[in-house]
């Protein structure tokens, strides 16, 4: 079976790792939403691609799921001391990534090749393409004014309001080479536990991608759990724009694109109310807390895809 996942921040890593954990190489292919990427301290930094790399090489903090583990902040710490931003912490391991991949970049090789290198060094031998190797940037538009993703979620905390989101420079992008490729190949797409705002819908954005996904059976992951994200402001997203947040918000946001989804069993009421829009409906416990639960996870979903999509 080939799957195609759909992925950002660290409950769609965690995914993307059980499934890493079960597929072949060849078999699954992780598209990773670069939306939140930015520049800091000259640095071309890209948040949901090093969380979902270093996830899968084993490399992640395992107490936050972002960061590599065993970090130490040296070099962020005396760039403070001299009056530089602190706001976004750039643990010293980390910053070797940022300070490579942005060299490589200057020397106009594209991200998609430099993910694949970076890849092959830390020993991923799964896929990971970013969504484009052109720049797209997400804003969130919010009561205080349009933010950049990094400063409304790092510097402002989710405080401000949410009113909506552009993707700027998704619709002039193309995506990165294999994309469509896989999406084409794909017996199905798995749209991780991410944040359906900020971390799926970037990808979507990208010309030709939704319109791939819906030529795909799809399955859909939800975020949130008894009304709440697990992870990040999801939630606080849908209150703020006047949608109660539940799992049957994030099935309803997915009506056209996927048939089948996945809701955790301390949803299990909602079961019902989810089928309206969705032609078939998983209960299972989708709370990652271990390795042994991603792949549980992963296996649950893809023991749904064969018995309701081949």
């Amino acid at each position: 079976m080939k799957i195609v996942a759909l992925a950002g921040g660290v409950g769609g890593a965690k995914l993307a790792d059980g499934l890493a954990q079960v597929l072949g190489p060849g078999d699954l292919t992780i598209v990773v939403n670069t939306g939140d990427d930015f520049e800091h301290f000259g640095l071309h930094i890209s948040p949901d691609l090093d969380t979902v790399c270093y996830t899968l090489a084993g490399l992640a903090n395992p107490d936050t799921g972002w960061g590599r583990r065993d970090e130490t902040w040296q070099a962020i710490s005396s760039a403070a001391a001299l009056g530089g931003p602190a706001w976004f912490h750039l643990g010293d391991r980390d910053l070797g990534t940022h300070l490579e991949r942005t060299r490589l970049l200057d020397a106009s090789l594209p991200l998609s090749k430099i993910t694949a290198d970076f890849c092959t060094a830390w020993g991923v031998r799964h896929a990971v393409l970013p969504m484009s190797d052109q720049p797209v940037r997400t804003i969130v538009k919010t009561d205080q004014g349009e933010l950049a993703f990094q400063e409304y979620f790092v510097r402002q905390r989710c405080e401000p309001a949410v009113k909506g989101f552009e993707f700027r420079g998704a619709s002039d992008a193309v995506a990165a080479p294999g994309v469509l490729d896989a999406l084409e190949r794909a017996d199905a797409v798995v749209i991780c536990p991410s944040n359906p705002w900020v971390s799926i819908s970037p990808i979507l954005a990208i010309p030709g991608v939704r319109d791939a996904v819906k030529r795909t059976p799809a399955v859909a992951v939800s975020p949130i759990i008894g009304g709440a994200a697990v992870r990040g402001p999801a939630a606080k997203m849908y209150a703020e724009m006047g949608i109660s947040p539940s799992a049957l918000a994030v099935a309803a946001q997915y009506q056209g694109l996927a048939q089948g989804f996945v809701l955790d069993s301390v949803d299990s009421e909602l079961r019902g109310a989810v089928s309206r829009y969705m032609d078939c409906v998983l209960v299972t416990h989708t709370l990652m807390q271990s390795p042994h639960d991603r792949k549980r996870l992963a296996e649950d979903v893809l023991d749904f895809i064969g018995a309701n999509f081949q």
